[in-house]
């Protein structure tokens, strides 16, 4: 099968499906498929409408199989930046989302979709893993903020780009046009919302110095609908606290907060059977919720995003649906066996459209 055979094909597949949710009459869509196929025929490619589009990003995000918050997929906000082909504008717009997206905490899933791949080629990609995150410091083997940031970290600095070396510095998002050398765009520290940790309990919490920023907005994945890849469309939900209290700052390579915890605690840590880690994570999630909480920003526990899981597969099944999911991925990293996810088997079948990992947009130095 040829490139335009698969994406006639594709783009059928996507239409009838789209269309039909949308209650658009069988005769429309094979007009609109009849005009696809010229066009694709024409130039190679097809331009999605803003409805498709719109219902597209959606319906990705309903098929996505390592998402637990799936069941408020038809809130997703859509903003069209395909007219968008310099990193200024494009930066432009990224401020834009992050700035609709944190909404003052009240936060709202929010997608930029920018143009799309042609013939291989990306017009622009952005560079950062996610558009808020912060940076990692390695120095004489000890390691300053996230690790997870240290090979981005260095690029930034290759390009110029120097941070405060504290453990909680926003790296600057790296945008590259089709063709031409990246560029490097500081977020105004003024639109960054973060929620510093305390404990409702544990006063001692605060000398920690521990916080979070409020809005994870991923920006590395591409969005595919129909057969047409968007390579540089970042995306956000908002947190749910284990993501934060069970693995950002908890892991051992991460910001290994759980032994400092421990000794606020008074645990015993010198023998595991004290389940010392068990009791220090599960106070740091406490804090966690706590602390979004009293600071106004949307954040789900992990009981709750369950039990919304549970409501978005009673929702599919009465649109004959079938639910897929990667088990790993739903199952939250703490009190997992409480929830119905546990004991529940899924297909980890890709549907289409859907978001994708893809090649980094740089090479990280070696």
């Amino acid at each position: 099968m040829n490139q335009s055979d698969y994406l006639l094909q594709e783009a059928t597949n996507f239409i009838h499906s789209c269309y039909t949710e949308l209650g658009i009459p069988e005769e429309e869509q094979n007009k609109r498929i009849s005009d696809i196929e010229s066009e694709i025929h024409r130039t190679g490619t097809y331009v999605h409408t803003s409805a498709e589009l719109t219902h597209g990003a959606k319906m990705a995000w309903r098929n996505n199989n390592r998402c637990i918050g799936r069941l408020l997929w038809d809130t997703l906000h859509i903003i069209d930046a395909r007219h968008i082909y310099t990193a200024e504008d494009a930066y432009d717009k990224l401020i834009e989302h992050i700035n609709f997206a944190t909404n003052e905490g009240n936060i709202r899933s929010t997608i930029t979709i920018f143009p799309p791949r042609f013939g291989g080629k990306d017009p622009m990609r952005i560079w950062n893993h996610q558009l808020l995150r912060y940076a990692g410091y390695e120095s004489n083997g000890e390691v300053i903020g996230d690790s997870t940031s240290i090979a981005f970290t260095k690029e930034c600095e290759r390009l110029g780009w120097s941070g405060e070396q504290t453990n909680y510095d926003i790296l600057p998002l790296v945008i590259q046009e089709l063709g031409h050398t990246p560029k490097l765009f500081e977020i105004p520290k003024e639109i960054v919302k973060e929620v510093e940790i305390i404990h409702p309990q544990f006063e001692e919490f605060k000398s920690l110095n521990l916080k979070w920023y409020a809005v994870p907005i991923i920006s590395d994945m591409k969005l595919e609908i129909g057969g047409i890849d968007y390579p540089m469309a970042p995306f956000n939900g908002w947190y749910m606290g284990t993501e934060i209290g069970a693995r950002n700052l908890a892991d051992e390579d991460r910001y290994n907060a759980l032994p400092k915890i421990a000794e606020i605690m008074e645990l015993n840590t010198n023998s595991d059977r004290s389940l010392w880690i068990d009791k220090a994570l599960v106070e740091l999630n406490i804090a966690v919720i706590y602390s979004f909480e009293k600071a106004g920003v949307t954040l789900v526990d992990h009981h709750t995003a369950a039990k919304q899981f549970k409501a978005f597969e009673k929702k599919e099944m009465k649109h004959n649906r079938p639910v897929t999911g990667n088990r790993a991925w739903l199952l939250p990293p703490l009190s997992s066996a409480t929830t119905h996810i546990y004991h529940k088997p899924y297909k980890n079948d890709i549907v289409s459209p859907n978001y994708f990992y893809q090649e980094k947009a740089y090479e990280p130095a070696t």
